[in-house]
């Protein structure tokens, strides 16, 4: 069965992003100033039981989530584009504050880049690219605002939101790391602006189901016994009764995602013209049916910033830069400036919203992204300082 989100094609020029033409979202749990904060999952036992939803049935939703797909449109307007609104900035990449790293020929992968899966309005599992980024308790996931919010429905937030650094069919090396807290611009959780599909989710530290990484493998998982009010707040894929007995899943603490993958730095209000990696899961095919890419493994691009612009989807201010990625699971690749190839460690300076066909060959050759700029600083700063801590 086809799995795969509809794709959109817009009739007008301009690039999109999935999920930017839909419902009106809810008003936002909370909303400071410029930034819109909405929770995901509120508490230990509802993140074990997300978890659940993907460890369940040897870990079927993991190994059988389908890409979530970023729209695909004819071309893109490469004139206008974004402007800083305040002096440029940089926040170091976590152990990289007082460090500096030497160059390669050899382009050596972040550890840092995972993928997000979530289930969508369809009811079914979906997956975007997402990135681990600097934070004052090392537990903070930069991605695309439409890979956390919820634009195809009437909910805030897509359901049952998890990063996994490193997966690779049905493997977890470094656990499982539940979504707390959703950030976003609020101009994007309320009026879907296309020049704010950025998002930065708290995470509680991960999760092991036992003491190795594969999820499929249930003779690993330990379990602990407990009195039946706790066995049935738990989901039926982490709990047994037996002989009069009630046991759920003794999960592992993993630890905090940034120490156990390292987070990368932020820069905001940077001049267009700056080289950039761009590294993330793409998946399906050109336009013209090529297979590329199968989304089962990381890979990178590298250009140079340009403006562009997809009025269209209310994006005035994108991004561009030149790149094979396919739409299909490339939503949320990280944009990497001044990337250290020994420490695999740089700036994150965008977030894949969209893809393009600029030349008309139905190759796909464009990612865009938004500008991140002083408001884009301000989300982050929001969501930078906020705890959540273990649930193991």
């Amino acid at each position: 069965m086809n799995t795969r989100v509809k794709r959109l094609i817009l009739p007008l020029g301009g690039v999109a992003a999935a999920g930017l033409i839909g419902a009106t979202l809810t008003v936002p749990a909370q909303a400071a100033g410029d930034t819109a904060s909405d929770p995901l999952a509120t508490s230990g036992i509802a993140a074990k039981n997300v978890v659940a939803y993907w460890l369940g049935q040897k870990a079927a939703n993991l190994v059988n989530a389908s890409p979530y797909e970023t729209q695909v449109v004819a071309k893109h307007i490469s004139t206008g584009g974004p402007s800083a609104d305040s002096k440029p900035g940089t926040v170091p990449a976590i152990g990289d504050e007082k460090k500096s790293g030497g160059t390669s020929k050899n382009v050596n992968l972040p550890r840092t880049t995972g993928k997000v899966f979530f289930r969508g309005a369809d009811g079914r599992p979906h997956w975007c690219t997402a990135t681990s980024v600097q934070s004052h308790y090392r537990n903070l996931v930069a991605t695309a605002g439409h890979c956390v919010y919820d634009t195809k429905s009437n909910k805030a937030t897509l359901d049952r939101w998890v990063f996994i650094p490193g997966y690779y069919q049905g493997k977890a090396p470094w656990g499982i790391y539940v979504g707390k807290q959703a950030f976003t611009h609020y101009d994007f959780d309320v009026y879907e602006d296309g020049d704010r599909d950025y998002a930065f989710v708290t995470v509680y530290n991960g999760l092991k189901a036992g003491h190795g990484s594969n999820l499929r493998d249930t003779a690993e998982w330990n379990w602990k016994q407990v009195d039946k009010a706790t066995y049935d707040k738990y989901d039926r894929h982490i709990r047994a009764a037996k002989g009069g007995k009630y046991y759920v899943l003794k999960f592992v603490d993993a630890g905090r995602l940034g120490d156990n993958v390292g987070g990368q730095g932020l820069a905001y209000n940077q001049k267009l013209g700056k080289s950039v990696y761009v590294f993330g899961y793409p998946s399906g095919s050109h336009p013209d049916g090529n297979h590329a890419f199968t989304g089962q493994t990381l890979k990178w691009s590298y250009g140079k910033t340009f403006a562009a612009k997809a009025p269209s989807v209310k994006a005035e201010e994108l991004v561009g830069v030149k790149s094979s990625f396919t739409g299909e699971g490339s939503s949320g690749s990280a944009w990497l400036l001044s990337y250290k190839n020994s420490r695999r460690l740089g700036y994150l300076n965008g977030v894949t919203s969209g893809v393009s066909d600029t030349d008309g060959n139905k190759r796909i050759d464009t990612s865009v992204s938004p500008y991140f700029d002083g408001e884009l600083y301000g989300v982050y700063k929001a969501a930078a300082g906020v705890w959540s801590g273990s649930i193991a």
